[in-house]
């Protein structure tokens, strides 16, 4: 049966007569209940098999009921029994009354609130726009419920611009303009605002906690969080599912999306079959509407329908759509949410109202969609009002869910009146989220749900019950804690905007959280939390609650950390500062940064709160090659140029900071128009003075004054008086002013001068400075004088003006175009009485010291013995005109000419410079020499040599003695000349000598060793040993070249005498080549006896003690390449020794008898009793060695000289057996001595041995000795014989084997150090650490970086010297370190830094005083006096504040 249209007219009542139906448990005079819809398109009138309208519930009753009914009878029960069953049939007749009454007061609908269990998919609810995610939008829904709407369940028309993004860009180009800018998608915040009205559809409910849904990532946030569950569809086509076309009246509401622009206008999707809508451009201007956008939704209004009812014309007025009332459908899907109904009030609860709509439907108002101002007089039972549908479940017949809330029918936003004002505002500015809340009054209880609230201002909030307290709670009552009308303090959580509800929680845990938001965290702000998580991506950390941080890896320290989770544990309480805070990520950024953390600078959070002038730190994000770019607090970023860095220039700015390093800056310049913030470094300190910006009070030219504030290179910063504004002034202007050089002007110059009599020249607006000078002189003129180039005589006085200065003295101006020159060495008789270069402009007085009458110039003197000749005067320093006036050892003074990288050249008369070499300025090493010289600078010193001819003068300015002569250069040799020299290398070819007193070296081919053409120059080659003294021939120079001869034949009989050098320790006899090469060894009976058994042949002991080392090593130098060892600096390689006698085939007899009878002179000479100087006298054979090991059996010293002894005769094996000898006579109980025996054998394998012999020697040493000892050992004998790659694979070896020691580690780092391998030895720290025990750690940092700091980059021993008293700052021992390798580099500063810091830490004040007394010595030795005295009020101030506590 098709359902009737009716139309509610303004005299209708409950008592409307409506169509009865028959049923047998209904009375005759009932009237039919309003919930059975006789609009349902599925009804039937009599339903077959005796269909009933009960419910299943109440048929269940009733049957119970009866059945218990006719037992009562059939039995007979007693009386009692009987008056129950009577009682029960009285009650289920009641109930069954009360079921279809319609009366007054009998008449009741269960009130019932929606939840996610009543929730179904395709259920129709109105809701409120909360929040506008990129893809996604929160709803906000009755009953305090939250939902969300995908970006592709807007409109069909959204979702296939969505899919046709992928589309390729030159098919786009290809469409029309305009079509592309409609085809473009939209943003969800361009078709959508926050409190804005929606109708929507739930399309999917998912299970609590679920994390995977459509346009919702993994957010912190709880109102995203929640909405998860339920999702809804906006799409017309299933907002108005089941609207029928004849249902579009005028006045009617409904969805629609725009599907495409026309002509005229739009052309909308209603969802509604065979019609679609149309909405004009003309409709959209009125409404001040910005251009619609495909895929938008509408809310729109019938208007009306088009004559062939395919159209329905629609507008999108606001107030139209909102006081548009529904006042006739055709079925009950035409009842849409959010629809504006008549309603009749047919009951009234505790905990809302009874409704009839439309006169058809039940309807009911939940306790929280009451109007705010309910009165009695208007919203009684029988009373009509109209109401706006929230939902309806589909059930049979339909129950709505309405609201009578003023915001709701209205379609506004829920506002708050405050008590104080008029002004209306929203719950988010009244009750910011965080506020507490005091006297907070419960209204209602619900058992299962929660509490129902009211604050002070009227304003009701609902506390869920899982909000009440940190306890369980299964259920609520009445009594307790939470009865009705106790007070409660709250705190607000969040907002229910539909309901119009405030979202409270009363749990202590809550009411006592600091932060409850990110918003509430200050910036700068140091607070502790507890660590969560630590990964190499960052360290997460739970600050308040659900509220948690962040710190990013570049700010776990103020150093590199490369192992955080070791010094960061999970659980552990950490202090941190607020970085950043970004509420619409939910993110707090945070550092652990001890320097930021300490910091008691103001944090800089705005652009508003820099200020010039103003303090602050700040870290290095970004290293420019121009700049640096530093990041203060809440993303506030800087520019620090390069020129601000230092005051020294800075060539490389990544060498020193890199990103994530702390830096001090005070900000000197803000612009406002692109918010830039420009920094200094340089001025951070505390010398530094603020200037007044403004310059309008200084015009140019007016005669001001100032004090100087800094001195820079080429400019004087000043600071006027009184207007305290900055002016800078050419050093250049300042010294022409004062008859000064720049040089000596900033000598004289000190910060807080104060200079007078300055005109400004010029003012720069931008950067507020002004430039002045000083005040120009009135320029002396010169009288006039009638001499001329002609005239000029020398001795002549003249008078002229100084015009500028040149490098060979001052040049002056005389009239009639003449000019002079006054030389430095002119201008007084004594240098240290007078300025070297007069002051330009100056006017001088001078006598003619020569005319040069083609260049028309004068040389002029000002000394008073030329000027005043007649007249005594005191000469300091004579006048020096030639070469020929200096002498070797003359004492001379002169004026610095210029300073070069080889040393400097000194005016020491006119035009006779001389040259002072490097090694001639001090008389210690100076490794940085040039800072103690400039030029002009008056020196003095004495002549080393002045040669005529080539017009060269050295000097020097050591006090040593002169008597060394001076070293000459290839300029100095000529082919004939005879040279000395030392043999430095032999080679198959021939002999290299080094001549002496020049770097330069020679080569004596083997063909100029010997006259004799059939002598064995192999022979002679060996008979020369390195270091041997020899004098030689120049027989060619060529291209830097020089070839030498020891031929016999070229040298006189006196140049072939001995050479005795007294001040050498090595007496050597030049030999005639020919008689080394023939030479045979004459020897007596007594000669060939044992050495041993005789010990009165003290000559024969020494002959041999000579002549076999040359003949023995002959044989063996070419196998040998590697010196002997280091021998005692008492122990003598070979014997003292006169010489070698032999006697030659080619000599006379008379000479070879000569020559025997001066042997036998010289052996009587010899043979004399030394026996008593046998303890005092160093052994020199085999038979004193003996002797003395005899005495001395465990001495390793007399054992290693013994060796060395027959390592001088070239007898290797011998010394071998010796040292094994060595081994067995030691006692087993002088480990020390042992082991330095086997340190010496292994030097002897590793200079004459091979690498088996090595191996072998060094496997005994280590099964005998302590093996890391030896091992080490052999790594340095490597080291020390330059076989680097041996000594790097003995020390990998000895790291392998010996891992656990620190000491192999430090000592292989210093190995690479000093090879200049820094970052292999840097490597060699991180292997360590992981090699060695924790509690060794420590302490390999600790000598890693001392090595740094000797020989690599100190600022790399600072940096992990500052780890370690950032995690160790108890460890006195390492600060002390710390201070003693920063106190080798010399800078102040930095210690004072360190022992300030330092003496901040809790110490006693036995170690207090330690700090103090070192820090006086550092001040005393490397500062000031006022540094000293600093400490020493530090250390006052120190006791005071330690005996006060």
């Amino acid at each position: 049966m098709a359902a009737q249209k009716r139309t509610l007219d303004g005299d209708s009542s409950s008592t409307q007569k409506t169509k009865k139906f028959k049923s047998s448990k209904q009375p005759e005079d009932a009237e039919p209940a309003p919930t059975v819809s006789h609009l349902t398109i599925d009804e039937v009138d009599f339903p077959r098999g005796g269909g009933t309208n009960f419910t299943p519930l109440e048929v269940k009753t009733i049957r119970a009921e009866a059945i218990k009914e006719a037992n009562d009878e059939l039995f007979n029960e007693s009386e009692s029994a009987t008056k129950t069953a009577k009682k029960s049939k009285r009650k289920s007749e009641a109930a069954s009354s009360s079921k279809n009454s319609t009366q007054k007061g009998e008449h009741a609908v269960r009130i019932e609130h929606l939840n996610y269990k009543k929730m179904s998919i395709g259920m129709k609810i109105f809701g409120q726009i909360i929040s506008i995610q990129p893809l996604a939008l929160i709803v906000s829904l009755p009953n305090q419920l939250l939902g969300h709407v995908p970006i592709t369940n807007i409109s069909p028309q959204l979702t296939s611009l969505l899919e046709r993004m992928d589309i390729d860009e030159d098919e786009e180009e290809e469409s029309a303009n305009e079509a592309e800018s409609h085809s473009k998608v939209p943003e969800l915040s361009e078709l959508f605002h926050p409190g804005q009205y929606i109708r929507a559809t739930v399309t999917a409910i998912h299970a609590s906690g679920s994390t995977d849904v459509t346009g919702l990532g993994k957010s912190r946030d709880d109102t995203i969080r929640t909405s998860r569950r339920i999702e809804l569809s906006l799409s017309p086509q299933h907002v108005n599912n089941g609207l029928q076309k004849s249902d579009l009246k005028a006045g009617y509401t409904l969805s629609a999306s725009v599907s495409s622009i026309e002509d005229h206008g739009y052309i909308l999707d209603l969802g509604v079959l065979d019609i679609s809508g149309f909405l004009t451009f003309k409709d959209v201007k009125s409404n001040n509407s910005s251009k619609l956008r495909v895929g938008q939704l509408l809310d729109a209004t019938v208007s009306s329908i088009s004559k062939n009812g395919r159209t329905c014309n629609v507008v999108i007025d606001p107030e139209t759509f909102g006081s548009s009332a529904l006042t006739e459908i055709s079925n009950v899907s035409s009842v849409l949410p959010g629809s504006l109904v008549q309603t009749l009030i047919t009951a009234a609860h505790p905990s809302g109202l009874n409704l009839q709509v439309l006169g058809f439907f039940d309807g009911t108002v939940d306790e929280f969609h009451l109007p705010r101002k309910m009165s009695e007089k208007n919203h009684k039972v029988g009373k009509k009002v109209k109401a706006r549908v929230l939902y309806y479940l589909p059930s049979t017949p339909p129950k709505l869910a309405l609201s009578l809330n003023e915001h709701v029918v209205g379609l506004t936003d829920f506002k708050i009146k405050l008590n104080s004002s008029d002004e209306s505002v929203s719950m988010a500015e009244a009750y910011p989220v965080g506020s507490l809340v005091d006297d907070v009054k419960i209204l209602r209880v619900e058992a299962e749900r929660g509490l129902t609230v009211q604050l002070d201002s009227g304003v009701q909030g609902f506390v869920h019950i899982s909000h009440i307290s940190d306890d369980h709670l299964p259920s609520l009552s009445n009594s307790g804690s939470w009865k009705i009308g106790s007070l409660h303090r709250a705190r607000v959580l969040g907002y229910y905007s539909f309901d119009g509800l405030l979202q409270l929680s009363l749990k202590p845990s809550v009411l006592g959280q600091k932060f409850l938001q990110v918003a509430d965290i200050p910036v700068g702000e140091i607070i502790k939390g507890t660590i969560k998580k630590v990964g190499d991506s960052g360290m997460f950390i739970s600050l308040s609650g659900n509220v948690d941080g962040v710190v990013w890896p570049n700010h776990f320290a103020d150093i590199k950390l490369k192992n955080p989770a070791k010094r960061f544990k999970v659980g552990a309480t950490i202090k941190c500062r607020v970085l950043v805070v970004d509420p619409e990520r939910n993110r707090v950024s945070l550092t652990a940064k001890k320097s930021l953390i300490d910091s008691n600078l103001p944090p800089i959070t705005t652009f508003e709160e820099a200020k010039v002038g103003v303090l602050a730190h700040g870290v290095v994000f970004k290293v420019l090659p121009k700049a640096l770019m530093v990041e203060f607090y809440n993303g506030i970023k800087a520019v620090v140029p390069i020129k601000e860095v230092s005051e020294e220039p800075v060539d490389n700015l990544a060498s020193l900071y890199s990103p994530g390093n702390v830096v001090k800056v005070r900000i000197v310049t803000l612009k406002p128009e692109d918010k830039t913030i420009i920094c200094s470094i340089r001025k951070s300190g505390t010398g530094y003075k603020s200037f007044n910006n403004d310059i309008s009070g200084i015009d140019t030219g007016n005669i001001v004054e100032g004090e100087v504030v800094e001195i820079h290179k080429e400019n004087v910063v000043l600071s006027l008086r009184p207007s305290n504004v900055r002016a800078l002034i050419s050093i250049n202007n300042l010294a022409n002013h004062r008859n000064l050089s720049p040089a000596q002007l900033k000598v004289v110059l000190k910060v807080d001068d104060k200079l007078e009599d300055l005109v400004v020249v010029s003012r720069n607006k931008e950067t507020n400075f002004v430039i002045v000078a000083n005040k120009p002189k009135a320029k002396p003129s010169l009288a006039k004088s009638i001499i001329s180039i002609d005239t000029a005589e020398i001795g002549q006085l003249v008078g002229g003006r100084v015009i500028r200065h040149t490098g060979y003295g001052v040049l002056i101006k005389l009239p009639l175009r003449i000019g002079g020159v006054l030389h430095p060495t002119d201008v007084s008789d004594d240098f240290g009485s007078a300025t070297a270069f007069a002051a330009v402009d100056s006017i001088l007085k001078a006598a003619i010291v020569s005319v040069d009458r083609d260049k028309k110039q004068l040389t002029l003197s000002t000394r008073r013995s030329r000027m005043n000749p007649d007249k005594a005067a005191t000469i300091v320093d004579r006048e020096i005109t030639e070469i020929s006036d200096l002498h070797t050892g003359a004492t001379v003074r002169g004026f610095i000419k210029s300073i070069t990288d080889h040393g400097l050249f000194v005016t020491v008369g006119r035009n006779i410079d001389a040259r002072i070499q490097i090694r001639e300025l001090f008389d210690d090493f100076v490794k940085d020499w040039k800072p103690k010289f400039e030029l002009h600078q008056l020196v003095k010193g004495r002549i080393l040599s002045a040669d005529i001819d080539t017009k060269k003068v050295e000097m020097t300015l050591r006090s040593g003695d002169l008597s060394k002569p001076v070293a000459f250069t290839l300029s100095n040799l000529s082919i004939g000349q005879q040279v000395e020299g030392v043999v430095k290398k032999i080679e198959e070819y021939g002999l290299f000598i080094q001549l002496d007193n020049s770097k330069l070296s020679g080569l004596c081919h083997k063909s100029e060793l010997s006259d004799n053409k059939d002598a064995d120059i192999a022979v002679a080659l060996r008979g020369f040993r390195e270091n041997d003294r020899v004098k030689a021939f120049v027989v060619g120079i060529k291209d830097k070249r020089i070839s030498l001869s020891l031929k016999p034949s070229l040298f006189s009989e006196r140049d072939l005498d001995p050479v005795n050098d007294e001040d050498s320790l090595e007496a050597h006899e030049l030999m005639d080549v020919d008689d080394v090469v023939g030479a045979t060894v004459e020897s007596s009976d007594d000669e060939v006896a044992d050495e041993e058994e005789s010990d009165n042949e003290e000559g024969v002991i020494q002959a041999d003690v000579e002549v076999k080392p040359q003949l023995q090593q002959s044989s063996l130098m070419s196998k040998i390449s590697s010196s002997p060892l280091k021998l005692s600096s008492n122990f003598q390689w070979f014997g003292n020794t006169t010489g070698v006698d032999a006697d030659p085939s080619s000599e006379s007899e008379e000479e070879a008898e000569e020559a025997a009878a001066k042997k036998k002179k010289r052996t009587k000479e010899i043979e004399q009793d030394l026996t008593a100087q046998m303890h005092s006298k160093a052994p020199e054979s085999n038979a004193d060695f003996e002797r003395l090991l005899l005495g001395s059996p465990n001495s390793s010293y007399l054992w290693i000289q013994y060796m060395s002894f027959q390592l001088q005769l070239a007898e290797i094996e011998k010394a071998r057996e010796i040292g094994r000898r060595a081994l067995d006579k030691i006692s087993f109980r002088e480990e020390a001595e042992k082991l330095n025996v086997w340190i010496a054998l292994l030097n002897l394998e590793n200079a004459y041995g091979t690498d088996e012999t090595l191996e072998k020697i060094s496997k005994d040493a280590a099964r005998a000795n302590d093996s890391k000892t030896v091992h080490l050992r052999l790594a340095s004998i490597f080291d020390q014989s330059d076989k680097f790659k041996k000594a790097e694979e003995q020390y990998k070896r000895t790291c392998k084997k010996f891992g656990l020691s620190s000491k192999v580690w430090t000592l292989f780092a210093e190995h690479y150090l000093q090879r200049g391998e820094i970052e292999e030895s840097r490597k060699l720290l991180h292997r360590a650490l992981q090699s060695l025990d924790k509690r060794k750690h420590l302490k390999t940092i600790s000598r890693f970086a001392q090595l740094e700091y000797k020989l690599g980059e100190p600022e790399r021993g600072k940096t992990l010297f500052e780890g370690i008293v950032d995690s160790h700052p108890k460890r006195w021992d390492m600060w002390s370190v710390y201070m003693d390798m920063e106190a080798g580099q010399s800078d102040i500063q930095s210690l004072r830094s360190l022992f300030d810091r330092a003496l901040q830490l809790k110490m006693t004040s036995h170690k207090a005083k330690s700090f103090f007394k070192k820090w006086l010595e550092l001040e005393k030795r490397l500062g000031d006096e006022e540094g000293a005295d600093l400490v020493k009020q530090k250390a006052v101030e120190w006791t005071q504040k330690s005996n006060s506590s």
